[in-house]
């Protein structure tokens, strides 16, 4: 079953004081199989928003389609049932208590964990009867996340959960929601920028560049699908224009070319040595190189 499934899928917004309408998302076809935690990448105006939006319902698309857990429409009542939204901005009332905040989610739910609820606050040690408008950055976040978790759904669909958060809050928060993925067999699709984070969670990858898909899969199949090659800087213009380079860095007398492997055995050059890549500097490259594509079909761009 997929999570969350796209074919042909675009969104188009006419902004205010421009002739044109303004494409947030340009034909994104995916398919994210359930059982996987899922981060969603791309600079701010991506379509990454936009993209989480059209999963939950809270948009209608401009043309193709979407729908999630296994074929449903999205706001249907299967979807809202099975799918716990937290928007960036997350709809925490601060006049209210904790445990006031839990009473009305128990009322707005048709499905609803209340032991699960208090107890995991309860290990948090965030107060029941605290202000949510004096809670930390951190408490807050987790609070809702608290919130997503008791309506004990199948797909969690989080926006920018760590953006407001320090360190030590985005730590904890992944924890906490690495702990939940474990014990309920959740599926994951978060979107996030902060790429230090990925690797020590995720196991699927997303990126956007420009409301379109440059890159998804497996993290696991997309790190032995790429690797840096390393040598001599006045090689690199040759070697760019014959392999598909997706970024190249110099430094000093050497050059570091990030290229696609595309299963060739024979694409290290003679003189130049080859390394693996890591998560984060995998998507920084395609960040900056949002023309690059790792998808096969039309309109892949190899930059150099």
């Amino acid at each position: 079953m997929n999570a969350v499934e796209t074919a042909g899928l675009s969104k188009r917004y006419r902004r205010t004081g421009r002739s044109r309408p303004t494409w947030a998302l340009r034909d994104c076809t995916l398919a994210v199989p359930a059982g996987h935690v899922v981060a969603l990448v791309g600079p701010n105006g991506a379509g990454k928003t936009t993209l989480l939006n059209l999963a939950v319902g809270l948009a209608a698309p401009t043309s193709g389609s979407v729908t999630v857990l296994g074929g449903e429409r999205p706001g249907s009542p299967a979807a809202r049932s099975g799918i716990a939204f937290v928007a960036q901005d997350a709809p925490l009332y601060p006049g209210l208590s904790v445990a006031d905040t839990l009473h009305l989610a128990r009322n707005l739910n048709l499905r609803w964990d209340q032991r699960r609820a208090a107890g995991r606050l309860a290990e948090l040690g965030i107060p029941p009867g605290r202000k949510v408008g004096r809670l930390s950055g951190g408490q807050q976040a987790q609070l809702a996340l608290t919130l997503a978790v008791a309506r004990r759904p199948e797909l969690i669909i989080l926006d920018e959960p760590l953006a407001r958060l320090d360190p030590l809050a985005r730590h904890d928060f992944m924890a906490s929601l690495m702990s939940a993925v474990a014990e309920d067999g959740l599926s994951v699709l978060f979107s996030s920028h902060v790429v230090a984070e990925l690797e020590r969670v995720a196991d699927y990858l997303i990126v956007l560049g420009r409301g379109r898909v440059q890159m998804a899969g497996p993290v696991e199949d997309l790190l032995a699908g790429h690797c840096v090659l390393t040598g001599p800087a006045a090689e690199a213009g040759i070697f760019s224009e014959r392999l598909p380079v997706i970024h190249v860095r110099s430094a000093g007398a050497q050059a570091h070319l990030l290229t696609r492997l595309n299963g060739d055995a024979d694409l290290v050059p003679p003189g130049w040595t080859a390394h693996p890549v890591d998560l984060e500097e995998l998507v920084l490259a395609y960040l900056r190189e949002p023309a690059a594509s790792a998808l096969p079909g039309p309109g892949v761009a190899v930059r150099s």
